[in-house]
């Protein structure tokens, strides 16, 4: 295989081609959002039809095969091959045109399906397929599954919205199909092909008339009634052909009128089965989408994000998203409205607010990430992901599929397009056991004779690929099988085209991932959330994707490294799969590949809350760092950056002498050269005096607090913690310091030095637990610090009852501020706010109450997403500058340029920092922000 792979390479690089064969590469395109790993020999990234050409040259002499990958979230195994694997979302990723005269665009295969929206929109125009992937997903893709989404009740499925097909086959043959003026079909560029398909349809009419396009989810094999000698149109035959009959280099789409009104019905039902049954009476209403969730599914949600993750539900344990749409909010909201009051649940509720409503889909997107936590608490996994049945019977269905799942011990929460019949689910399947993968085998081949006794599709809008290509004989009968493999062989005689597909499947239970059980000794984290287990931990990741796409539309923070180089390595998705290769011992924990795909991450945590799994990357870098440089000698800036803490205590006794060395030619340049700082970056100037050192306890009848004053606030920002304790005093409080000096370890952590850390962490526990244990509060500064008290606490000292006690007392300022009867801030009104904040407040300690607090003062606030770029000492250190820079250029910095009069506010000494260095401007904590003396109030405006 080495040699073969190296063989390969050589000959895809001689043909100028762009390509990756390094461990770490492949490992990260073994998966896509499936439950199958195969490693591919190479990753070719086409820059163009040439590329694709030479590629498919060399796959021919050498006997290599060929998969197409989008965006890679396939649920299926569509996009894992063998052989070589073409990336099109790298490069071939263009919008070429969008005409709103005949409402069509031309795209590249690559093309995000957001990008194509957003260049469709100045024209009231959109392409109507949605996918919950759509923020990532690309067309390419949607193309090869046939994909459908929430609104296909309005707008059908790709296959309905695809104008014409540019592709090449296995042979290099150049194909294009489409429609003539007049609508009828044509393909040019193959007469032979055509001929081949043509007379292999002649043997199995009888088959292709009756068993397909039964109901119109009927996804799964190939799409052979479009190729019926009356009707004979290869451009809606080849959509959802998954990438084994031709390889796509562009492709005409159909666009919808965007309609400008849409409003909400949410209905409750007392279960998921009587969901599933009123469907079709609510599709009879004409609605634009009809989506079931199950309580099973929102509990999870609640359980990972708290219960304000969600908008108050109707009555229920099951519900109905059901969605209108318009040119008039009278006439939309009328039909609304006669849904809610026919009585078809138990309650109803009419939602027209933009904001909730988005909200209310954000569950229904994320849902397979939800799902991949499944209700008995264990990993969720797909495999029967999207089975459909004829809308009629989807309740009788969900009530035998129910009873199946129980029949294996299993739990699921599933959800789905009830207005077509399809369910999505993710299930418990027990692939930690030796027979895990045998009882997968025989949960899923009972699931297909359940499906196909409903007259089901087994797959009604992801394909087959891997996951159900050997089921299809229980759908379909050996002629029609016959059927899909003589279509094959007529596009693809030495099926060179995602092989194992289709046609001629690889076993359902071959080369599945997470199989088995992967310990990994002497880790120094303690991953409470996976039963102590770093390859659940990891195996958390299902691969759709999130953290490609930019979430700063919805306030997330994940992931900053990715939308700076848009590289897979550096997604919360790449880097979970290299991981995943740690812990089944395939790459050891020094492995170049490993430290590649952890460089640029920055630990800022946002994927800890915007991955729908869950993934904490920053936790599993700390652990990487630690388990490759124990014993060992260190990067200089875990020396440096990583001791930060010690050394500001240092240079607090001298400040004017520490400040004047650093600001010397020589000694400056050579000490940030040392201490592997870029040289680019000015160093923080210590200030005078230490805020531990003047800080002094009044003695008053005022309700005790804990201040913790974090070793950066106290070296470099002391006014920040003299402003706190003044908000705290005039909120009824008097602060405290923790007896000696104490420190939260961060840094330690940051950099992987976790023995040290868990040693300083426990020092602070001991400190902080008499007062914890007395039910005094805890409040922290700087909020990074407060987050490792919050959360990091119970990775390094799991099962410590004192870490336990202290962690639930830690507040931020503005927690204990809103937990305060009486206390009102001061009145901001006229103030223009842009905040950052920190993304450790985001991800582990939450906004709310900061964004709560600000609102009453009346000031008028622009909250911004994402990360200022800096993340402690990720964007000092060398090799980081330009990252760091271009993650600030993605939300930061236009805000700020864009308002020089607004106060920048920002809790993290990191984001202030990053602020003053690349545009010279002061930026406040919110302690400063309500400051009760106005006289030291810094001004509320900035030039």
């Amino acid at each position: 295989m080495a040699e073969l792979s190296t063989d390969v390479t050589r000959a895809l690089v001689g043909a100028g081609l762009e390509v990756r064969a390094d461990a770490g590469t492949r490992s990260m395109y073994a998966s896509d959002a499936s439950l199958y790993r195969i490693l591919p020999l190479a990753v070719v990234r086409p820059r163009g039809v040439d590329d694709v050409v030479a590629a498919l040259t060399v796959a021919r002499e050498t006997g290599v095969p060929i998969t197409a990958r989008g965006a890679g979230t396939s649920v299926a195994g569509n996009a894992v091959g063998r052989g070589v694997v073409l990336d099109f979302s790298r490069h071939m990723n263009r919008v070429l045109s969008v005409d709103p005269e005949t409402r069509t665009a031309v795209v590249e295969p690559g093309t995000v399906h957001a990008v194509l929206q957003k260049a469709a929109a100045p024209h009231g125009i959109r392409f109507g397929p949605d996918p919950s992937t759509h923020p990532r997903c690309t067309i390419g893709g949607m193309i090869g599954n046939n994909a459908c989404g929430s609104r296909s009740l309005a707008y059908g499925r790709t296959s309905d919205n695809v104008a014409g097909l540019e592709l090449l086959t296995a042979a290099g043959v150049h194909l294009a199909t489409g429609y003539d003026p007049s609508g009828v079909p044509f393909a040019r560029g193959a007469d032979d092909l055509v001929a081949d398909v043509r007379t292999a349809m002649s043997r199995h009419l009888s088959t292709a008339r009756t068993e397909f396009d039964r109901f119109g989810r009927q996804v799964s094999g190939y799409a052979a009634h479009h190729l019926l000698p009356e009707r004979f149109d290869l451009t809606q035959a080849l959509v959802g052909s998954e990438g084994t009959l031709g390889v796509i280099t562009r492709a005409t789409v159909k666009l919808v009128v965007d309609a400008p009104v849409r409003v909400v019905v949410v209905l409750g039902f007392p279960d998921i089965v009587a969901a599933g049954r009123a469907a079709p009476a609510v599709v009879a209403h004409g609605p634009t989408s009809c989506e079931g969730l199950d309580s099973r599914l929102i509990d999870v949600l609640r359980a990972r994000r708290g219960p304000d993750a969600i908008p108050p539900l109707p009555n229920g344990r099951a519900w109905l998203f059901v969605e209108f749409a318009g040119e008039d909010l009278e006439e939309v909201s009328t039909r609304a409205r006669r849904l809610a009051g026919e009585g078809l649940g138990e309650d109803a509720e009419v939602v027209d607010d933009p904001v909730t409503q988005a909200r209310l889909w954000r569950i229904r997107e994320d849902g397979a990430g939800l799902a991949g936590r499944a209700p008995s608490g264990k990993p969720a996994w797909p495999g029967w992901e999207d089975a459909a049945v004829p809308p009629e019977r989807l309740g009788e269905y969900l009530a035998a599929f129910d009873d199946l799942v129980s029949a294996y011990g299993m739990t699921s929460a599933p959800f789905g397009h009830f207005g077509d019949g399809c369910m999505h689910v993710r299930l418990d399947l027990p692939l930690d056991r030796p027979d895990g993968t045998s009882v997968m085998r025989e949960f899923l081949t009972e699931s297909a004779e359940l499906v196909g006794g409903f007259g089901g599709s087994l797959s009604g809008e992801h394909g087959d690929g891997r996951a159900r290509s050997e089921l299809l004989p229980h759908m379909y009968s050996a002629d029609a099988i016959s059927l899909f493999g003589a279509i094959k062989h007529a596009f693809d005689p030495d099926n060179l085209l995602n092989p194992g597909v289709l046609v001629e499947p690889d076993p359902l239970d071959a080369d599945v991932r997470p199989a088995g059980r992967f310990p990994v000794r002497n880790l120094a984290m303690a991953y409470p959330h996976d039963g102590g287990d770093l390859a659940q931990a990891v195996h958390r990741c299902t691969g759709v994707g999130k953290c490609r796409a930019d979430n700063s539309a919805a306030g997330g923070v994940m992931c900053p490294s990715y939308l700076a180089t848009r590289e897979e390595k550096d997604s919360t998705r790449g880097r979970a799969r290299v991981l995943q290769e740690v812990v089944r011992g395939e790459l050891p924990w020094s492995d170049p590949a490993v430290h590649n795909a952890m460089d640029l991450c920055l630990s800022c945590k946002g994927c800890a809350s915007d991955c729908p799994t869950g993934i904490d990357m920053a936790t599993y870098k700390s652990e990487v760092l630690h388990q490759t440089y124990r014993r060992r000698l260190r990067p200089r800036s875990h020396y440096s950056l990583g001791k930060l803490p010690m050394w500001a205590r240092l240079g607090g006794r001298v400040p004017g002498l520490a400040n004047r060395a650093l600001t010397l030619p020589v000694v400056g340049s050579l000490s940030l050269w040392l201490a592997g700082v870029d040289r680019r970056r000015s160093i923080p100037a210590f200030a005078r005096r230490p805020f531990r050192r003047t800080f002094q306890r009044a003695e008053s009848d005022l309700k005790p607090v804990v201040l913790f004053a974090d070793s950066f606030t106290d070296a470099f920002s002391p006014e920040v913690a003299e402003a706190t304790v003044r908000v705290l005093r005039d909120a009824g409080y008097e602060p405290r310091l923790p007896s000696g000096s104490v420190c939260c370890g961060l840094t330690w952590i940051t950099t992987g030095q976790l023995d040290s850390a868990r040693t300083i962490l426990r020092r602070t526990v001991a400190a902080l637990a008499d007062d914890a244990r007395a039910g005094v509060p805890i409040v922290g500064i700087e909020p990074s610090c407060t987050a490792v008290l919050r959360s990091d606490v119970h990775e390094l000292l799991s099962g410590d009852e004192d870490a336990a006690l202290v962690s639930s007392r830690v507040r931020t300022l503005a927690e204990l501020l809103a937990e305060t009867p009486g206390w009102t801030g001061p009145d901001l009104t006229g103030t223009s706010v842009i905040a950052q904040p920190h993304c450790h407040h985001h991800a582990v300690l939450g906004w709310k109450a900061d964004a709560d607090l600000l609102a009453a003062t009346g000031a008028t606030v622009e909250t911004l997403a994402g990360c200022c770029g800096l993340a402690g000492n990720f964007g000092v250190e060398i090799g980081h500058y330009d990252v760091s820079l271009a993650v600030a250029e993605q939300n930061l910095l236009p805000a700020i340029d864009a308002r020089p009069d607004a106060v920048v506010l920002a809790d993290g000494f990191s984001c202030r920092t990053q602020v003053a260095d690349l545009r010279q401007r002061r930026s406040l904590h919110l302690a400063q922000l309500l400051d009760p003396d106005a006289s030291r109030r810094p001004a509320t405006t900035e030039g």
